[in-house]
């Protein structure tokens, strides 16, 4: 089943990383919905890992985690060429001005804020998604 009002891009692999487990499910079931293959990591330096070795085609990140934060995992991702092209949407409850302009300055593609409706954030991954083909 698909969203309604949302193009599918099937074949394409979101990284979700979060702390939250709730929140990976959440956003787990909305995009695979959407045809997309959702692949989990609870904290940056896990994510780093995995997109280095699983190459997702997009990465969907949290901001306050252990052992690395969302900035620091964003930085490193795009200052290694294996994984600059990786387009990166940040997404957190650290919603004031300031934490969305270091989210951009540390190579994010987008900023979304939590709460956030599943339905906008899919509409964002696909339209990213559709731009980076």
């Amino acid at each position: 089943m698909t969203t309604p009002d949302i193009t599918p891009v099937p074949g394409k692999k979101v990284l979700v990383v979060d702390d939250e487990k709730f929140v990976r499910e959440l956003i787990k079931i909305k995009l695979g919905r959407c045809g997309l293959t959702v692949i989990e990591a609870t904290n940056g330096l896990e994510a780093v890992e995995m997109a280095k070795s699983l190459k997702p085609d997009m990465i969907l990140m949290d901001v306050m985690m252990p052992k690395m934060n969302g900035f620091v995992a964003c930085q490193q991702l795009k200052a290694d060429p294996d994984t600059a092209r990786i387009p990166i949407v940040m997404l957190t409850a650290r919603g004031e001005q300031a934490n969305q302009e270091q989210g951009l300055a540390s190579g994010a593609a987008d900023y979304m804020s939590k709460p956030f409706s599943p339905q906008k954030l899919a509409e964002l991954v696909i339209a990213i998604l559709q731009r980076a083909s």
